[in-house]
C-alpha cells in the first residue's frame, strides 16, 4: 500500500485532501441538521488519523484546525440554543486540543516504526545496508536489468588478514577500518549503486549499468586507493576482490553473489590482494 501511494503521490495526496476535506464539512453539516444535542466530534477523528499517516503531522494539524472550526461553524450558526454564548469557543478549544495531541501521538508513532525499520535494514557500525536490505535492493535492481536489458556488475570484497587487527589493535581499531573501507568504497561507487555488509569483514556492490570495463576500472581505483589508506594507517591488511558481469539477468540475487563470491575465493586460495572478474552468462 506504501508503495503504491509513493509511485502515484502527486495524484494521490491531492485526492485524499480532497476527500478529507468533504467528509469534514460534512460531519459539520450533520452537526447543524442534528442540533446541539448530538455530538459526532469522533468522527473527525477517521480523517485526521488518516491524513497525518498519510501526509504527515503538518497535514495534521491542518485537518484538525479545519475540524474544529467546521464544528464551530456550526455551533455559531445555532448561538441561541446555548445557555452562555462562550460555551461553543470553549469547547472547540478543548476540542482542538484533543486532535493536536492526536495528530502528535500519530506521528510518533509513526517516526519510530519508521526508524526501527531502517535500523534493521541497516548495518549499525558502518551505515550501509545490511545482508537482508541487500538482497532485497538487489532484487529490484536485478529485475529492472532483465526488464530492460541492461548489464549490471556485482563485486565481493573481503578483507584479507582482518582478524589480526582485531586481535593485535583491538576491536576498536577493527571497527574504525570498516568504516574507513566503507566511506572508501562509497567515494568510488555512485548513488545509483547498492553497497552492503554482508559479513564480519566482507562487503558486497552492486554496480548497476556497468559492464566489465567500467566494473574493472572500478574495481582497480578501489583496490588501489584502500591499500593506499591502510598503509597510510599501518593496517597490515589487503583486499581479495571477485567481480562478476552479467549482461543477462541472472534467475536470483543469490546466484549472482554466489558468483562473485567463488570469484573472490580464488583470489584468497591464490595469494590473496587481487582482482578476479569473469562476465557470467545466466
Amino acid at each position: 500500500m506504501k508503495e503504491l501511494i509513493e509511485k502515484h503521490r502527486r495524484f494521490f495526496i491531492p485526492l485524499l485532501l480532497v476527500a478529507v476535506f468533504s467528509l469534514v464539512f460534512l460531519i459539520g453539516w450533520l452537526r447543524l441538521l442534528t442540533g446541539p444535542e448530538y455530538a459526532f466530534s469522533l468522527l473527525y477523528l477517521m480523517p485526521i488519523i488518516t491524513v497525518t499517516w498519510l501526509g504527515g503531522r503538518h497535514w495534521g494539524v491542518l485537518i484538525s484546525v479545519v475540524s474544529a472550526f467546521s464544528w464551530l461553524l456550526a455551533d455559531l450558526s445555532m448561538i441561541d440554543r446555548f445557555s452562555i454564548s462562550f460555551i461553543p469557543l470553549l469547547n472547540e478549544s478543548f476540542r482542538l486540543v484533543v486532535f493536536l495531541f492526536i495528530v502528535l501521538m500519530i506521528a510518533r508513532h509513526k517516526n519510530i516504526l519508521e526508524t526501527q525499520k531502517k535500523l534493521a535494514m541497516m548495518d549499525p557500525l558502518t551505515g550501509v545496508a545490511n545482508r537482508r536490505a541487500f538482497l532485497q535492493l538487489a532484487k529490484t535492481e536485478i529485475n529492472r536489468s532483465r526488464r530492460y536489458q541492461n548489464p549490471f556488475s556485482l563485486m565481493v570484497i573481503d578483507i584479507d588478514d582482518f582478524k589480526q587487527i582485531n586481535d593485535h589493535c583491538g576491536h576498536h581499531t577493527g571497527d574504525r577500518l570498516l568504516i574507513t573501507v566503507v566511506e572508501a568504497i562509497k567515494h568510488h561507487v555512485r548513488a545509483i549503486d547498492i553497497v552492503a555488509r554482508f559479513g564480519g569483514d566482507e562487503f558486497v556492490v552492486l554496480l548497476v549499468k556497468s559492464e566489465e570495463k567500467s566494473a574493472a576500472l572500478v574495481a582497480r581505483k578501489l583496490q588501489k586507493q584502500l591499500l593506499d589508506i591502510m598503509q597510510k594507517n599501518r593496517w597490515s591488511v589487503t583486499f581479495s576482490i571477485g567481480l562478476a558481469t552479467y549482461h543477462s539477468a541472472p534467475d536470483s540475487v543469490d546466484e549472482a553473489v554466489k558468483a562473485a563470491d567463488e570469484l573472490m575465493y580464488h583470489v584468497k586460495h591464490n595469494g590473496k590482494n587481487d582482482i578476479r572478474q569473469a562476465v557470467v552468462k545466466a
